[in-house]
């Protein structure tokens, strides 16, 4: 009886197993948020203690136009590195998910920009648009770019930070499609062979539904991640021309560390965690992400 009585013990997790990871959730995750929410109702300027200024800080937000442009930004990147890297990893993912002979190579070649740094990437496109002796100078007149100042353009720039974003996270979505692809059974495919649907009808009627909570995950990942977008910003193009790049985490940062209003720059970066707390919820809400089940057979 005794023997029994212990071995449910042993089985029957405590309060305790999860004390390690609250602890670990409150000194880097709430500790540090409520430090920011008290932060934002100050004047800081990193050196002289904090002075409670009440909802100063929150004034200046609302009437601040390169926030809103900066807000504005922010969501226009959110939306199109989702648009862009779902309908390019997905495809990718699938095949490389394949039998062909070139695979192997292709992927280690496709996933080379998820092994360098946000930093070195940056250097590397900002040598490659350099319109005077980059990569940039010879293709730019070639597609109506006759200066080929893609990064001083203030039209182009965005969609420049857009491009060298997703090219550096695109692996890591690819990766994601790869493996979800490998596991969907062969039988449903050996099927639909037998019923003459060909590979775009086998793609759209088999591969996209089973790989629906992938890409509910990889979107997660996309949508979130990209609220957070910042050192490629600040090398590449530092927010210019003008602000035609200055997205949010970048305005917090020039706000706090350049102009030295730390109180402000916490004000922005609680907007920034409201709108990725919500942004998580929504999606967890309307997609069914908390429901997620296995699609495979017998599962």
């Amino acid at each position: 009886m005794s023997r029994s009585t212990s071995n449910v013990d042993v089985a029957r997790p405590g309060f305790g197993w999860v004390v390690p990871a609250l602890v670990f959730f409150a000194l880097f995750a709430l500790v540090p948020m409520l430090a920011l929410i008290y932060l934002s109702f100050t004047t800081y300027d990193g050196l002289n203690p904090p002075v409670w200024v009440g909802i100063q800080n929150w004034r200046t937000l609302a009437g601040d136009q390169v926030f809103l442009d900066s807000l504005r930004l922010s969501g226009m990147l959110t939306l199109l590195s989702w648009l862009f890297q779902t309908a390019v990893a997905l495809p990718l993912g699938v095949y490389l998910a394949g039998k062909q002979r070139t695979r192997a190579v292709l992927a280690a070649i496709f996933f080379v920009p998820q092994l360098m740094s946000g930093a070195a990437i940056a250097v590397l496109w900002g040598t490659l648009f350099d319109p005077n002796f980059g990569l940039a100078s010879v293709l730019g007149p070639l597609v109506g770019v006759p200066d080929g100042n893609f990064i001083g353009s203030p039209s182009l720039a965005f969609y420049v930070v857009l491009f060298v974003i997703s090219w550096q996270f695109m692996p890591f979505h690819t990766l994601f499609y790869q493996a979800a692809a490998r596991a969907i059974p062969e039988s449903l495919y050996e099927a639909a062979t037998l019923d003459g649907a060909g590979r775009w009808r086998q793609f759209r009627s088999i591969t996209v539904p089973q790989l629906r909570h992938t890409i509910i995950t990889s979107g997660v990942h996309i949508i979130v991640g990209s609220l957070t977008y910042f050192e490629i910003v600040l090398i590449l193009t530092n927010g210019g021309p003008g602000t035609a790049t200055r997205i949010l985490p970048l305005h917090m940062y020039i706000e706090g560390f350049r102009s030295f209003q730390m109180g402000y720059s916490a004000a922005l970066a609680v907007v920034l965690l409201v709108i990725g707390t919500a942004l998580s919820l929504v999606i967890t809400r309307v997609t069914g992400y908390r429901r997620m089940a296995s699609q495979r057979e017998g599962l």
